[in-house]
């Protein structure tokens, strides 16, 4: 599942396939579900938003380099209410799904990737 949004400079895509869930689980300490109430209820870490966001560049198709760049610049220099709903965004997209996105289109893209 995929979450675009204004993010830097322009409209991005941001996704978390299973892999990079592994990987933020790994960065982050805690499982994906708890990373998700810690947002909820914002009991968060630093890494939790910046992670989050990092690693989902990276699955929407940006290199790891450019999106190490766009978290440090975009996320580590403003506020941190800047950065937290795009956080939100992509975990609660993992958690439940694209609003727009039909269960046909859920299954296609699992099938396809």
């Amino acid at each position: 599942m995929k979450h675009v949004a204004f993010f830097g400079d322009g409209e991005r895509t941001f996704a978390l396939p299973f892999p990079l869930i592994e990987e933020l689980q790994r960065k982050t300490g805690v499982g994906i579900g708890a990373l998700f109430q810690r947002m909820r209820s914002l009991h968060f870490s630093i890494a939790d938003i910046s992670e989050t966001i990092r690693l989902a560049l990276i699955g929407g198709g940006n290199d790891p380099k450019e999106a190490a760049a766009l978290v440090a610049t975009y996320v580590q220099t403003r506020p941190l209410a800047d950065s937290i709903p795009l956080a939100f965004a992509i975990l609660e997209t993992v958690w439940l799904g694209s609003p727009t996105t039909s269960q046909d289109d859920q299954r296609h893209e699992a099938a396809h990737g």
